[in-house]
């Protein structure tokens, strides 16, 4: 196809895609729907950082612009880019373009990584070579083939009765689309049994499942086949914290979300992640949020009732 028709194709493809999210969220807010792997979300003002655990999954904007920050790294993305994320990550979100005018409209689409590598195998490419483990997150150009695969996913929610059956194949074409571009390796990496990518995304599973217990990393280092010192250098790769860092994280996350959205008092919401020590909690929280945990969460219903934040 010519190549020179790219950014007219570019253009139509992000104006269906609004209109289609407009639609099926035609209010502020995130919303599930029949597709169950797809969510969209509507937004007519810049929010405040929204915290949440991200899987593997693909994050395209048809209008105004987010940020995701991972630890101390920031990944923005607009219309002409898009995030994908290979392995679970605590991620902070926040909305850096929005307004009444010109909303804030995106999808996430999730996918199971194991998928991957069947695409692959039906397109005659080979895989990778399982390689050093690298960052599980990026930001790549968005093409008008990708936009265009989207564009006949959410259109599914328009024939409810199709979905069952046309969804999934919508799925892998859209997956297909991601592996022309420069993700293959990336996405791979974390589908081929028995490499770096491979290991540290088992190992990010089951902190994830057992966040509230205590972490043994030289255990956990065992049940995935790899020595601490290895276990430890390919973790921080594709996540940008060490193993505790991580759990550290991702048990502040949930406790503030206990605080929020269940009105969970907050030495609850310390022992229900896995704290001991109310103390400690206190301490790590207002390192990561900036403040304590009460006024923090005070000031956090204050914005949800201002609907400067969205909560799910």
């Amino acid at each position: 196809m010519d190549k020179t028709d790219e950014p007219q194709r570019l253009e139509h493809a992000l104006k269906q895609l609004a209109l289609l999210i407009r639609r099926h969220a035609p209010e502020g807010g995130i919303h599930r729907t029949a597709i169950p792997s797809l969510t969209l979300m509507h937004a007519t003002r810049l929010s405040e950082p929204l915290e949440s655990i991200y899987k593997p999954s693909i994050c395209v904007v048809a209008q105004g612009a987010k940020v995701a920050a991972l630890a101390d790294e920031s990944y923005r993305y607009d219309p002409s880019t898009y995030l994908v994320t290979s392995v679970e990550l605590p991620i902070m979100g926040r909305i850096v373009e929005a307004s009444p005018e010109i909303p804030y409209l995106s999808l996430k689409l999730g996918f199971d990584i194991d998928v991957i590598l069947e695409i692959m195998e039906k397109a005659n490419r080979p895989a990778p070579a399982p390689a050093e483990a690298a960052r599980g997150i990026a930001v790549n150009q968005t093409s008008p083939a990708l936009l265009e695969a989207l564009v006949r996913l959410v259109q599914l929610l328009d024939a409810p009765e199709d979905i069952p059956v046309l969804a999934p194949l919508a799925i892998r074409e859209v997956l297909y689309r991601m592996l022309q571009g420069e993700q293959a390796a990336l996405l791979c990496q974390f589908a081929i049994s028995g490499s770096h990518g491979y290991n540290i995304a088992q190992a990010i599973r089951l902190i994830n499942r057992e966040y509230d217990h205590p972490l043994a990393v030289e255990q956990l280092a065992k049940t995935v086949n790899m020595s601490v010192s290895a276990f430890h250098k390919h973790f921080k790769r594709v996540t940008a914290m060490s193993p505790l860092q991580y759990q550290k994280t991702v048990r502040l996350q949930e406790a503030r979300r206990l605080m929020l959205t269940e009105s969970v008092q907050a030495s609850d919401a310390a022992f229900r992640v896995g704290y001991e020590s109310p103390s400690q909690f206190s301490r790590e929280y207002a390192r990561m949020y900036g403040k304590p945990p009460a006024r923090d969460v005070q000031e956090l219903h204050g914005l949800v009732a201002s609907g400067n934040r969205t909560v799910h």
